[in-house]
């Protein structure tokens, strides 16, 4: 007898996964970390473009224009305070809203709210917690013109 093919009932995917919401961009130094970010948000839809550090992320963010940039405190080249503060700096990427996905001590937060960071997620992340963070900075960041309203609002994630 010869081979016999099997097909799978249905998808081979566990799930369906729902249309492309958003855009982000994974700035870690970490591989592994990127890897974790990029399967979780992909799994609920959202379009993940990475990069390794502060540097590679304005070497492409105006090609890449998403929607949201996550990034990491301790980085080679340029860290991502020092990234956001750039990337708030310049008129185009202004209004991007910035989450901080790092193992944040205070000062960290503080200094990241004084360059307009919106949003905090300590490290190790629930990953359902990043979804859920980042589908609300997405959705909010639609047609929105930072305001100083945005200050109070990043305050409220601090603690998460």
């Amino acid at each position: 007898m010869g081979k016999r093919r099997t097909r799978w009932p249905g998808s081979t995917y566990a799930r369906v996964v729902p249309s492309t919401s958003g855009r982000v961009l994974v700035v870690d130094d970490n591989k592994v970390i990127r890897q974790l970010i990029r399967v979780n948000l992909e799994l609920e839809g959202i379009e993940v473009v990475t990069a390794a550090d502060g540097a590679e992320c304005l070497e492409v963010v105006h090609q890449v224009r998403p929607d949201l940039i996550t990034l990491d405190v301790v980085m080679p080249r340029l860290d991502g305070l020092r990234t956001a503060g750039r990337l708030r700096s310049d008129p185009r990427t202004a209004g991007i809203p910035l989450l901080i996905v790092s193992a944040c001590t205070q000062h960290e937060v503080d200094s990241g709210l004084d360059v307009g960071v919106d949003a905090f997620l300590a490290k190790p992340f629930d990953p359902q917690e990043l979804v859920r963070v980042v589908q609300s900075l997405v959705g909010s960041s639609t047609g929105r013109v930072r305001g100083s309203g945005d200050a109070e609002a990043a305050a409220g994630h601090a603690g998460s």
